[in-house]
């Protein structure tokens, strides 16, 4: 039944988009594969998360590595410029083979059929609490827990805690999705290409991070009502600022971990494709236009800004799913879509008078980031208040807090007045723009809401 919901869901999807969506004029849009595509895909992600896996982490590399093949055969043919009926006989074959392959798992995963290849990767430092191990035993295998850890604090912990939780995943996820990107130096080293594979993959740790996040910002991810907090995590001793703060910091070292693991990877790439000479070749003219102060400062600006924006994608609803309201959760998915529900059949307008929109769009800008400065600290002020008067963080913190934005902001400002020039952008925009860049409100209102969550 699920597979059924999910087949007429998919197939009702496609139906109303190419029924609905404005296509280009005289281009020829198929009818019916996309629909069968759409559900052979859905029906294949259900089998491979219905399956019982010997290692935690493993379902999703299979899932992508499969549902990445299926993409990139119907990808070539659509560059062959294959006929419909041929995508047809080549989809549907895949949705008995899908639904065979989850019946068979789930079977398995019912009557407790689940291999256990964890004794394998056990650490030297695991003990057991109950005797010897039967490595026949997988029950007795679960019950061997690391060696006694030893922390300052009970914040240390909590941290330790948040990175095993969520804190692998966005490295792991990372890493499984570099390596296809990266085979694409392979095929040219044209400079075009070349940079613009690696924008793609400097895009991908906060792309990514996007769906890291519903880990990230969930105030109970093992119990029944996800909105509400386990009695565990509610009556921790720890304040509420501690344990937000433990989940921005757990954040922060997993989006230094993924971008670690981007840049060396990137390097490696870049040598054994031999297309190292085209980015020096970049970089060199980038020096030559700007000077090579300005180049560094711009390339080291650049790179803390995408590991500023990975850890922000992954923090920065935080208040919302700890906050434990559901509405506010469902809000935070819906809004977005019906956004971009609005902005997409308007696109081709906007297209049409580009030209038009964009100027009043930079006439207007100034304005527009007047306001939105404007509601930020005054939302960012109120936010600090509540947190006073409930006392979730004392004077010397607030102090802190508040002077660390200040500074940070103000060496974004000097950055941006010395990269950029002045007669393009005004000296209030830069400091406008500096404002609205350094993240604030949100993170700070996380504390307020998990407060909330944990004392009603």
């Amino acid at each position: 039944w699920p597979m059924l919901y999910g087949a007429l869901t998919m197939s009702a999807l496609w139906l109303a988009t190419r029924l609905l969506a404005v296509w280009p004029a005289g281009a020829e849009i198929p009818t019916v594969w996309p629909a069968l595509f759409a559900v052979v895909m859905l029906a294949w992600t259900q089998a491979l998360i219905w399956q019982p896996y010997p290692i935690p982490g493993l379902r999703v590399v299979v899932a992508v590595l499969l549902l990445g093949l299926i993409g990139i055969v119907v990808l070539l043919a659509l560059s062959l410029e294959t006929k419909e009926a041929t995508m047809l006989a080549l989809l549907a074959p895949q949705l008995p083979l899908a639904y065979l392959v989850a019946r068979f798992g789930l079977a398995r995963a019912r009557r407790g059929d689940v291999p256990d290849w964890r004794g394998l990767f056990k650490r030297r430092g695991a003990v057991n609490l109950r005797g010897p191990v039967d490595s026949r035993d997988p029950v007795a295998r679960r019950e061997s827990v690391p060696a006694a850890r030893s922390w300052h604090s009970g914040a240390q912990a909590q941290v330790w805690l948040e990175w095993q939780r969520f804190g692998r995943s966005l490295p792991a996820l990372v890493a499984i999705v570099l390596p296809f990107e990266l085979i694409l130096l392979a095929i040219s080293d044209a400079t075009s290409w070349v940079l613009s594979t690696l924008v793609a993959v400097m895009l991908t740790p906060p792309i990514l991070a996007l769906f890291v996040a519903a880990t990230v910002r969930s105030s109970n991810p093992k119990g029944r009502d996800v909105y509400e907090l386990g009695s565990f995590v509610a009556t921790k001793p720890l304040t509420s600022a501690s344990l937000v703060a433990a989940k921005l910091k757990a954040a922060m070292l997993s989006a230094l971990a993924a971008w670690l693991l981007v840049l060396v990877t990137v390097a490696i790439a870049l040598q054994l494709s031999g297309t190292s000479r085209v980015v020096s070749e970049a970089w060199r003219q980038l020096m030559d236009g700007v000077g090579p102060a300005r180049a560094g400062a711009l390339g080291l600006l650049v790179l803390a800004a995408l590991v500023i924006a990975t850890w922000k994608h992954l923090v920065q609803g935080l208040f919302v799913g700890l906050s434990g309201r559901a509405w506010l959760v469902r809000a935070s998915v819906f809004v977005p879509l019906l956004v971009l529900s609005i902005v997409l059949p308007l696109l081709p307008w906007i297209l049409d008078h580009s030209r038009e929109v964009i100027a009043n769009l930079w006439n207007a800008l100034l304005w527009i980031f007047l306001v939105l400065a404007c509601c930020k600290l005054t939302a960012a002020a109120w936010v600090a208040t509540r947190l006073y008067d409930r006392r979730l963080l004392d004077d010397r913190r607030l102090v802190l807090g508040v002077l660390t934005w200040t500074v940070i902001v103000l060496v974004l400002y000097a950055l941006l007045m010395w990269l950029l020039p002045t007669m393009v952008f005004r000296t209030y925009f830069l400091a406008l723009l500096a404002i609205l860049a350094v993240p604030l409100v949100r993170i700070a209102a996380a504390p307020l809401a998990l407060d909330w969550n944990r004392h009603r």
